[in-house]
């Protein structure tokens, strides 16, 4: 994860790498993202990887 931004919604958004986004929701019970939800925690999160899906499909890049 290089960075964070809000979607129309007002969710956040994870710009990765490799130049995708992924949502990272905190929705319990089922996601329990508690770092989300904090500034200090999604800038705790810069650096970490997240298997992408879309990069798994070969989808072009979204910025």
């Amino acid at each position: 994860m290089v960075g964070f931004q809000l979607d129309s919604e007002g969710h956040w958004v994870a710009r990765l790498e490799c130049g995708h986004y992924q949502h990272v929701r905190h929705n319990p019970p089922w996601v329990v993202r508690y770092w989300v939800t904090t500034e200090m925690g999604r800038a705790a999160m810069l650096g970490h990887c997240l298997n992408c899906k879309k990069c798994d499909d070969k989808a072009p890049r979204d910025y």
